[in-house]
C-alpha cells in the first residue's frame, strides 16, 4: 500500500549555500499525491513538484522550479530520507529557497520520519521497472540504469589526485529492507577546504561549516569527531543518488551505477530513461514486490549509532 507520514514534522536550520535561516514542515498527504514543495514565503503559484522534469539547476545541488519561477534547492537529502523511509506522499512547506542543511546528511530527517511513523493509504504502490539499459556519459563520468528486481546502487568515486585521504572508493548496496537508513543516512556531504574557500569567494556555501559537512584539508579531517565511516564520501554520493532518483516520481526497480557521477548526470539519466521507448514500465506492486522497495520494514533499531 502507498504511505504517508502519520503526523506533521518540522525542521529549522540554515541553507548550505544561502546561510539564511529556514523552517521546513512535512505534512501528511493523500494517495497518489506524490511529493510536493510549497514556498510559504511567496505569493502566487508556489507549489513545486518533486520530479525530475522540474529540475532547473544541478551545479552544486539539486534545484527544482515551477513555471512561475518559484524554486527550492538542495532537496536531495530530504528526498533521500523520504525514499529511504518508504514515504510516497507528502506536502513539504518551506519559508525560503533552500532546504535546511542540518548536519549535512539525512540523519535528522530520517530520525523524525521513523519517530512519527507511516500511515498506510488505501491504494497500491506503483513502481517504475527498468526494462532495458540506459546510460549517459560526460568525460570520465557515467550514470547507468539496468534491469533489476530491486533497487541497487553501485557507486565509484576517484579523488586520488585531490585528496589521498578520500582517494578511490567503491560501494554497492541493495537498497531494500532499510539499507539506506542503516548504511547511508548519516553520511555527510564532503568537500576540500580549498573548494570551500573558492565557493565562499564566489558567494556560495555561506552556511557551510565543519559542523554540517566533512571538510578535508590535506590528510586532515577538520570536522569534529572525524569521519563517521571510513568510506563516508562514497556513502554520501549514494545518498545523493537515491535522493535524485526519487525524483522519478515512484520507486525504481533497477540497478543504478554511478562512476564519478553527480546531480546533473543522474537527472540526465532519468530524462533519458523516460524519453526512451520501451525502457521502462509502470507495475503495480503486490506484497512480495512491495517488500523489496527501499524503506519497507524500517525500525528504530535500523538508525545508525550517530543519530
Amino acid at each position: 500500500m502507498q504511505t504517508t507520514i502519520k503526523s506533521t514534522v518540522s525542521f529549522t536550520g540554515v541553507g548550505l549555500h544561502t546561510g539564511k535561516p529556514v523552517r521546513m514542515t512535512l505534512h501528511p498527504a493523500s494517495a497518489h499525491y506524490g511529493i510536493w514543495f510549497r514556498r510559504t514565503d511567496l505569493d502566487g503559484d508556489s507549489l513545486i513538484p518533486a520530479r525530475y522534469d522540474a529540475v532547473s539547476d544541478t551545479q552544486l545541488c539539486t534545484k527544482i522550479s515551477n513555471g512561475a519561477g518559484a524554486s527550492v534547492s538542495t532537496i536531495e537529502h530530504i528526498m533521500a530520507a523520504l525514499s529511504g523511509c518508504g514515504v510516497q506522499n507528502a506536502l513539504i512547506e518551506i519559508n525560503g529557497p533552500e532546504v535546511p542543511v542540518l548536519d549535512g546528511s539525512s540523519a535528522e530527517f530520517v530520525e523524525a520520519l521513523v519517530a512519527t511513523g507511516l500511515r498506510r493509504l488505501d491504494a497500491p504502490v506503483r513502481a517504475i521497472e527498468v526494462l532495458q539499459t540506459v546510460e549517459v556519459s560526460e568525460g570520465l563520468a557515467t550514470a547507468r540504469l539496468e534491469p533489476s528486481d530491486t533497487l541497487h546502487i553501485d557507486f565509484h568515486i576517484d579523488f586520488a589526485e585531490q585528496s589521498e585521504l578520500i582517494g578511490r572508493q567503491n560501494k554497492t548496496l541493495n537498497m531494500a529492507n532499510g539499507a539506506f537508513v542503516r548504511e547511508l543516512s548519516d553520511s555527510r556531504t564532503f568537500c576540500l577546504q580549498k573548494d570551500v574557500d573558492m565557493m565562499r569567494a564566489n558567494g556560495l556555501a555561506l552556511g557551510g561549516t565543519v559542523e554540517n559537512a566533512v571538510v578535508v584539508d590535506g590528510d586532515t579531517v577538520l570536522s569534529p569527531g572525524g569521519l563517521r565511516h571510513k568510506d563516508e564520501a562514497v556513502r554520501h554520493k549514494m545518498l545523493d543518488a537515491l535522493g535524485d532518483l526519487a525524483l522519478a516520481g515512484a520507486p525504481l526497480l533497477g540497478r543504478y551505477t554511478g562512476i564519478r557521477a553527480g546531480h546533473a548526470m543522474t537527472n540526465k539519466l532519468l530524462r533519458k530513461l523516460f524519453a526512451t521507448p520501451g525502457a521502462y514500465r509502470m507495475v503495480e506492486c503486490d506484497e512480495t514486490l512491495a517488500a523489496r522497495l527501499p524503506g519497507v520494514g524500517v525500525h528504530r533499531a535500523d538508525l545508525p549509532a550517530s543519530v
